[in-house]
């Protein structure tokens, strides 16, 4: 049979264990309520000052960028433009360079019938997104297709 040992039992402090504290106790308070009206009536005083100071110092910065806004929006309406047609014109000689040992193939046509019949001569005919980015990566159509998605 097993031998018996002397095995010491676990049990409580002499006086025994401590009570437990299950009544509720409350938070001591952060600052009084005066100390946070008063705190809020200053941040509030301090704020509206630079508010109305930056106010008068921001309508000048204001006008000056509008002005600048204005100046510059016919110089960069004018590059977009010319960067488009130089687009257009590097599509024009991409399908030159491509469609050259086509016979019967005249650039801007459709096996020399014109597209557009009903255009005069000198007229532009503003290619879609996929005519434009023909000759381009894909990503860049498709950046440019859904560049809202960025915003």
């Amino acid at each position: 049979m097993a031998t018996a040992e002397r095995v010491k039992q676990d049990m409580p402090p002499k006086g025994g264990y401590r009570k437990i504290n299950f009544a509720r106790v409350f938070p001591k308070p952060f600052a009084s309520s005066r100390a946070l009206v008063g705190t809020y009536i200053v941040c509030t005083g301090v704020g509206w000052y630079f508010y109305l100071l930056n106010d008068r110092l921001v309508d000048k910065y204001q006008v000056e960028s509008r002005s600048s806004i204005i100046a510059l929006t016919p110089l960069l309406d004018a590059e977009a433009d010319r960067e488009y047609l130089k687009q257009l014109r590097r599509n024009r000689d991409a399908e030159e360079k491509l469609m050259e040992n086509v016979k019967g193939w005249k650039t801007g046509t459709l096996y020399g019938e014109p597209v557009y019949k009903t255009v005069g001569k000198d007229k532009l005919i503003e290619p879609g997104l996929n005519e434009y980015y023909a000759h381009a990566p894909d990503k860049v159509l498709f950046d440019r297709a859904y560049w809202h998605k960025y915003l």
